[in-house]
């Protein structure tokens, strides 16, 4: 589920919150954090995926109360409940790993039900919406898109809703880009993927073994860098790109499965997404600078990547 960018990027926090910390870390401790932060990964996305199944549903919910009400009008009793049937959530609700992490987290009493209520409120009196309930027949694409429609049009740009999710989950500044793309990605193909691992093994390996050999590379790495800084000082660099050259710089060393042009445009896009302004043609200049220069001595060797799983 978590693609290698997003590794990436857990793998970046961690060695930032390494850096931040004075004194040397515990044996261990580096990797620690980083299943830490990915654990938290895990949770945010359990809780979104959650919350929209329970907007969804919340149609059910709506039409009881108002048909069990003392008098109810007509318009009480015609509730539409389409939503409530929706392919897609019943993939999801039916899945077990779903199930067995609600409880696990117990998000059930995280969620908060007068939040859900507006924003299915705010949903019912949408165009889409109207159209949706109006269809007769169901097909993936259009039951997707409406779940999607919750998702990216009323939670996500909802301040009440992320400013519950913050006070919930504190990896949501860091996760934020992240958790779209993958609720959106999980949201074409419900009940594939296990909610209780959001890495598989080979994405595990490889996260742990990048985190562990920019530690233990360190060195090595920062006398390959330094002479290309020209009159900057490496302790005037924004700690970010140093982390982001190191990791690019082990790539091109240790990961022999993985492009050289693959890993220079991944450390780019994230000095651009994560660090300063400069920072992506600052990163660029310096990666290019020292691909050169191995590349020159022989010193990168890769192998086909056609099966690589990363």
């Amino acid at each position: 589920m978590i693609s290698r960018r997003n590794i990436r990027v857990k793998v970046m926090q961690t060695l930032y919150s390494i850096d931040s910390v004075s004194g040397d870390t515990k044996p261990g401790e580096p990797v620690a954090i980083l299943t830490k932060k990915i654990e938290q990964s895990r949770q945010l996305f359990s809780y979104l995926v959650y919350f929209i199944t329970e907007v969804a549903r919340y149609a059910e919910t709506d039409a009881i109360k108002k048909a069990s009400k003392h008098l109810p009008t007509a318009e009480d009793l015609a509730i539409n409940t389409r939503l409530a049937g929706n392919e897609i959530l019943w993939k999801i609700l039916d899945d077990t790993t779903f199930k067995s992490t609600i409880a696990e987290l117990k998000l059930q009493h995280i969620i908060d039900t007068n939040l859900l209520k507006k924003i299915y409120q705010e949903l019912v009196i949408t165009p889409e919406y109207q159209e949706y309930v109006e269809l007769e027949a169901r097909d993936k694409k259009t039951e997707k898109k409406i779940l999607e429609l919750i998702f990216n049009q009323l939670m996500l740009p909802n301040e009440n809703f992320i400013s519950h999710v913050e006070e919930h989950f504190i990896n949501w500044d860091d996760d934020a880009e992240m958790m779209q793309a993958l609720v959106l990605n999980y949201l074409g193909k419900p009940g594939v993927q296990s909610f209780h691992d959001i890495l598989s093994k080979e994405k595990w390996d490889f996260a742990r073994s990048l985190l562990t050999t920019v530690l233990d590379k360190s060195e090595q790495t920062l006398e390959l860098i330094k002479p290309k800084l020209n009159n900057w000082d490496a302790d005037r660099i924004a700690a970010l790109d140093l982390i982001l050259l190191q990791m690019g710089v082990c790539e091109f060393l240790y990961f022999e499965t993985i492009p050289t042009k693959v890993t220079i445009n991944e450390y780019i896009d994230l000095a651009k997404a994560y660090s300063t302004p400069q920072s992506g043609q600052f990163v660029n200049g310096l990666l290019d600078n020292i691909h050169k220069e191995l590349t020159a001595e022989n010193k990168i060797e890769k192998r086909s990547f056609k099966n690589s799983t990363l």
